[in-house]
């Protein structure tokens, strides 16, 4: 008695696979929520990369202010990063250039013989890419669309869909925000010359904030989409 219904669901689900219209569904079907942490990941690089900067402001104050112990203190740290990075998987060009940038800060600090400047290559970091996103922003190629786009193996398909456009686009401000609410603090710090704020406020605007700008810009991307629209692995070019 239940063979026959079962049959005939079997060869109507036959029938709608062979015609596409499951298919169809399955392209529209908005997907299920989920966040931009969930895609960009954690903030453990953010973390990773204060260790040398908290390492220099302890070895210059342990060693009474002595810019070559801040100096090696700075380098320990960053490569013992750079092996852990490594060894945990990361890709070895990574590891390479957080160790590259540590040691520029440290060579900064040594040439002009001002503690205070290890941070300068930091600062200025902050401000080139608040000025590179606002660009990105302003071309119509949000870098916050790139970088999600090749995560999810789309490219720029993404760029042909209008909505996924414009919120890439009003999330990406956020991260300009981030960078100048940075510049907003490192600047004056630095400028005065104030090492142990700077130290603090490294790592008070280093993970803690990116964790806050991944969730806002989340937040930001997600409503701007409109009511309907398949989400950000379903690209809707116009017809």
């Amino acid at each position: 008695m239940c063979r026959r219904p079962r049959r005939a669901f079997v060869a109507r689900a036959d029938r709608l696979v062979r015609s596409g219209t499951l298919a169809d569904v399955a392209r529209t079907r908005p997907d299920p929520p989920e966040s931009l942490t969930q895609l960009l990941g954690g903030g453990r690089s953010a973390l990773d990369a204060t260790l040398p900067a908290v390492a220099f402001v302890l070895g210059w104050l342990v060693s009474g202010r002595s810019l070559e112990w801040g100096a090696a203190a700075a380098l320990t740290a960053g490569a013992g990063v750079a092996v852990m990075r490594w060894r945990g998987g990361g890709r070895p060009v990574a590891a390479l250039l957080g160790l590259l940038g540590v040691l520029a800060a440290v060579l900064v600090a040594l040439y002009t013989g001002r503690a205070a400047d290890f941070f300068l290559t930091q600062l200025l970091s902050n401000l080139a890419s608040a000025l590179v996103w606002a660009v990105s922003i302003l071309v119509r190629w949000p870098l916050l669309g790139l970088v999600v786009g090749g995560l999810l193996g789309q490219r720029t398909a993404w760029r042909r869909d209008p909505a996924l456009l414009r919120a890439y686009a009003l999330a990406s401000w956020v991260w300009v925000g981030q960078y100048v609410v940075r510049l907003a603090v490192f600047t004056p710090l630095w400028a005065a010359g104030a090492v142990l704020p700077l130290g603090a406020a490294r790592v008070a605007l280093s993970w803690p904030l990116v964790a806050v700008c991944v969730a806002a810009s989340g937040t930001v991307l997600f409503r701007a989409l409109p009511d309907g629209h398949p989400g950000l692995r379903h690209p809707s070019p116009p017809p």
